[in-house]
């Protein structure tokens, strides 16, 4: 792995990154690259099987993105992922650890805090529901 000294330049040198074509504030296309086509095929390939195990952060990543960019555009993600892993693994001569189902859920509360936050900060005066419930039951 010493040959790309990042995991960005093994990601782009596979073809997994959309270009950033942009000019005057306008955007063109953002296709993928060719890059190494046996390699990309066959981590799409893996990925559309990853995203298929239950209970997986593979699967989290898939359905998180699937709902917002598309489910071909999330599969590139979730190929790029496993790229990520791979490179980390061969460089640092680790194991693979799945971060479970659960690494994209947010605590609510924590969530709420920093909602009631920004709302503060933007000029709004907002009571929280919980202190307002216990204003009125005592």
């Amino acid at each position: 792995m010493s040959r790309f000294p990042t995991v960005g330049h093994l990601i782009s040198w596979a073809g997994l990154c959309p270009r950033n074509d942009e000019s005057a504030g306008k955007r063109r296309s953002t296709r993928l690259k060719k890059g190494a086509p046996w390699l990309k095929t066959l981590l799409v390939q893996c990925a559309w099987c990853a995203t298929r195990a239950k209970q997986t952060y593979l699967q989290a990543q898939f359905l998180r993105l699937k709902a917002r960019r598309g489910p071909r555009k999330a599969i590139m993600a979730v190929a790029s992922s496993i790229l990520t892993a791979i490179y980390h693994m061969l460089k640092n001569d680790t194991d693979y650890v799945d971060l479970g189902p659960n690494h994209f859920v947010r605590d609510r509360a924590r969530a709420a805090t920093q909602l009631l936050r920004k709302l503060d900060r933007l000029g709004f005066e907002v009571t929280d529901m919980h202190d307002r419930r216990a204003a009125q039951t005592a």
